[in-house]
């Protein structure tokens, strides 16, 4: 049974027996990883976390957090 549609537009339904709302097919909400590394790199590089994010059109957290988790996994020599 049809329920509307969540914010980013995907079809909710109600289960007719237990009345369960759910999401047929959920949107990922991930960035990808080439996105990811490359926002490292520029942090590297000398670009502020704030100056990343507006690049990107991300939040400046979501910067942070990525390099807190991946301090040593991108190679630095790297173009």
């Amino acid at each position: 049974m049809n329920s509307g549609y969540n914010k980013s537009g995907s079809q909710r339904c109600l289960c007719g027996v237990c009345n369960y709302k759910y999401t047929l097919n959920p949107k990922q909400r991930a960035y990808p990883e080439e996105i990811r590394n490359l926002a490292i790199k520029e942090h590297l590089s000398g670009v502020s976390g704030r100056r990343i994010g507006q690049i990107h059109g991300m939040s400046k957290a979501n910067v942070y957090n990525w390099i807190k988790k991946n301090r040593d996994g991108v190679d630095k020599s790297e173009n």
